[in-house]
């Protein structure tokens, strides 16, 4: 067996997978692999993968790797994906029999141009990678579904920054853009969805400053093509963009040492449109206040009913379960509230990774009994580190789950990645 990668490749994006695979054709260019169980569960999950390609080819230029293959991982990988060139790793909590989670490939193929084509220095520059891959991400997805399908991601990027933000620490070094990684700090230490969302949030001040996509994404062009191949930081991005728009008066007003060294929220606020998410907080707020109390005397709002969430997308069902969690911080729902709520949404029944995520927390910290079984399943079935930190940390913190998250733990990690071992070891305070 021989394989050429004529295409310059940073080292760390270079692996290997070996296994009983199958692959079916989803496009001229574009394949998924998997073990033969799950490759038509994969085939139809991600039928879609041509189209988010010829978007991200839209917004940032040649797609210069020839294929975009995809390869579904054992339920043990830790991550969303990987983009490793020319073939993608997944995890099988995609596959949600309805295309919900399929923006995770539009992520995976926006880093084809920010992080493989142009890579950060090190990574105290993650976010050249993360911040740019989810601005990439979201204007493939406002190709493809409109601009308020921007809006609505960005709008929840927001909230999922602030709680990140509120979770490490509002004046904690790990918050910042550009953190200092000298001393030995170890990368996975300091990994959180800051960088990734803060970047964004950057990028996007940066576009709306200069006269928006017009005239930005010209710009990412060009910047990509800069420094196609090679590795960049993060004062190299600053002069480069302080080059090229040296004729808008606006950027003079750019706190470069705010953005890249201020802990906590960024600078200044965006203005993202919410129309898509609006929904979904008014009916978060119908079931807050229907038993503000949370003593059970009424169970649900007036009028409630299945229809309430016809026609709603996976996204704005999570964004409604968080909302609501959001509203009931101090003061966790009443069981008979939950119990309405799945009587009616049928919650335990979704398939869909993020939904499952989000009703479980609400729950636990409701002291919830029916969702512990529940939720060991999902923590024993699958790796996640997207699923497993949170839900171990609820579980660690309710009343009813505190030795049922040590003891899950035990028996399941073995069957982690060494990474995700570290990480919920730590969680729940065994490290």
């Amino acid at each position: 067996f021989a394989f050429e990668q004529a295409t310059p490749t940073p080292p760390y994006l270079i692996a290997l997978a070996v296994g009983q695979l199958e692959a079916r054709d989803l496009s001229a260019r574009c394949r998924v692999w998997s073990e033969p169980s799950m490759v038509d569960a994969g085939a139809y999950e991600f039928a879609d993968t041509e189209r988010f390609l010829a978007a991200g080819e839209a917004v940032a230029g040649e797609y210069v790797w020839g294929r975009y293959d995809l390869l579904l991982l054992p339920p043990s990988f830790p991550y969303g994906g990987m983009e490793n060139p020319c073939m993608t790793f997944v995890t099988p909590t995609l596959l949600a029999g309805d295309r919900s989670l399929t923006n995770v490939v539009a992520h995976e193929i926006a880093h084809s141009w920010t992080g493989n084509l142009v890579t950060n220095a090190s990574w105290s520059h993650f976010w050249l990678n993360e911040g740019f891959t989810v601005f990439l991400e979201r204007a493939i997805l406002g190709q493809l579904h409109g601009q308020k399908t921007l809006q609505f991601h960005a709008a929840n990027g927001a909230i999922s920054l602030a709680n990140e933000v509120k979770r490490i620490g509002e004046h904690h070094p790990f918050t910042v853009l550009v953190p200092d990684m000298s001393g030995g700090i170890d990368p996975d230490d300091v990994f959180s969805r800051v960088p990734y969302e803060k970047g964004f949030w950057f990028l996007y001040y940066l576009q709306d400053l200069v006269g928006g996509p017009e005239v930005f994404h010209p710009f990412l062009r060009a910047y990509l093509a800069r420094f196609r191949f090679s590795v960049v930081t993060s004062e190299q991005f600053k002069a480069f963009f302080m080059e090229h728009f040296k004729g808008v008066d606006a950027v003079s007003k750019v706190d470069w040492d705010a953005w890249y060294r201020a802990p906590g929220m960024p600078p200044v606020a965006n203005v993202y449109d919410t129309t898509l998410a609006e929904q979904a907080y008014e009916l978060a707020k119908k079931w807050h206040t229907c038993d503000v109390m949370g003593i059970g005397s009424v169970d649900r709002p007036a009028g409630a009913s299945k229809a309430d969430v016809d026609g709603w997308t996976s996204e704005q069902l999570v964004t409604f379960l968080e909302k609501l969690a959001e509203y009931r911080s101090l003061t966790p729902p009443h069981a008979k509230v939950l119990e309405a709520m799945d009587e009616l949404y049928g919650l335990y029944a979704h398939k869909n990774c993020e939904i499952r995520a989000a009703w479980y927390k609400l729950a636990l910290a409701a002291e919830e009994p029916k969702v512990l079984p529940h939720v060991v399943d999902m923590l024993k079935s699958q790796g996640r580190m997207k699923y497993l930190r949170p839900l171990y940390r609820a579980l660690y913190r309710s009343k009813m789950g505190k030795q049922m998250a040590t003891e899950t733990f035990q028996e399941a990690r073995d069957s982690y990645h060494p990474i995700a071992q570290k990480m919920v070891a730590v969680d729940l305070e065994l490290a």
